[in-house]
């Protein structure tokens, strides 16, 4: 069976577990005070262009978002993002559970409007009783979106304004970064992110790593106490050199963007298949994520030969189905799923 279910479940692209192999008997500091870990942020300030950014490296996406917006806000504050919102529906209350409300705006292709969140912050601006309601503090998004889309860098910059204007911190979930930076269509860059929010995260997990996501607060501006506040959450990796050596490995020779644009070009002869096969997309994806429209019959002779996510229905005869490529995709693997896929009448 081949899988496009997501861009994690293969373990370390194979330059990582190399570099883990080759250091697996040396003897270093703990807690992220290893020679690797700080080679790895050099490499990463060296990358955003950031010489005063605080690194941290924690385990996971939810974790980190966790963690970061617990860190960044305070106790009676909340963090807006969209409905769509990774914090919002796919992390199991985690925000809420450390005492945050997430407020949400609509969704547009996945993409937070600028305009939107300043009329929102307008009218709660004019509540005189907006002190007895959760006092928005931070605006988070994620880069690419959890529909695959991407935001354009005008459109970061619009939203850094309003947030400036408002005083609002501005967070983006990078889980997917590489991915959302090497697309075609992409015009963000790390320097540019490292200059137009206050924290930021550069996914691994799901760009080649093991496990790991690095931390960015770009200007040196890590919450007082930040080590402490990721032992709090059970963040902490005792074991730092676990991310160090992997991040180490990932920001070496553009390993990290060649992986990510590995990922783009099976995304793209993906998109290629399905119309080739005469099938419709239900948006307009320029990353590694691909969603399908299904006729059902079709997507329940799919799933007994391919691994893919059934992410919502279309109508009472068709599914939304997710296809993701990664660094472990094949050009034998799309060759398979053209074999396997029929030819529709709407070609």
């Amino acid at each position: 069976m081949i899988s496009f279910e997501c861009d994690y479940n293969n373990g370390a692209h194979p330059d990582v577990l190399r570099h883990l192999m080759e250091t697996n008997n040396e003897m270093t500091d703990t807690y992220g005070f290893d020679r690797f870990t700080q080679s790895a942020k050099d490499k990463i300030r060296q990358a955003c262009q950031a010489p005063e950014a605080a690194i941290y490296f924690l385990g996971g996406g939810t974790q980190t978002n966790d963690t970061v917006i617990d860190g960044l806000l305070r106790s009676y504050e909340a963090v807006i993002t969209i409905e769509t919102g990774h914090i919002a529906v796919h992390e199991a209350g985690a925000i809420e559970h450390t005492g945050h409300k997430v407020i949400t705006l609509p969704s547009h292709d996945g993409k937070l409007l600028a305009s939107e969140l300043d009329e929102w912050m307008q009218v709660y601006e004019a509540d005189e009783s907006r002190e007895h309601v959760a006092q928005p503090g931070m605006v988070y998004i994620s880069l690419p979106t959890e529909l695959g889309t991407l935001y354009r860098s005008e459109e970061i910059v619009a939203i850094h304004d309003v947030c400036t204007r408002h005083g609002l911190l501005f967070y983006i979930d990078g889980a997917r970064l590489g991915y959302g930076i090497a697309a075609s269509r992409g015009d963000i860059t790390l320097p540019f992110l490292a200059r137009h929010c206050d924290a930021f995260y550069i996914g691994g997990t799901k760009v080649g790593a093991l496990c790991g996501e690095a931390v960015v607060f770009p200007r040196g501006n890590a919450p007082r106490g930040f080590f402490s506040i990721v032992k709090q959450h059970g963040a902490l990796f005792a074991k730092g050199r676990l991310c160090g050596v992997q991040f180490d490995a990932l920001f070496t020779d553009d390993l990290y963007l060649r992986i990510s644009q590995h990922a783009i070009l099976m995304a793209h002869r993906l998109v290629a298949l399905f119309r080739e096969k005469g099938l419709r997309l239900y948006i307009d994806s320029p990353t590694n994520q691909q969603f399908v429209i299904l006729p059902n019959e079709q997507m329940h002779q799919l799933e007994q030969h391919v691994q893919f996510t059934h992410w919502g229905p279309y109508d009472a005869d068709h599914f939304i189905c997710r296809f993701v490529t990664s660094w472990a995709t094949t050009q034998a693997d799309i060759e398979t799923l053209g074999r396997l896929l029929p030819n529709n009448e709407n070609k």
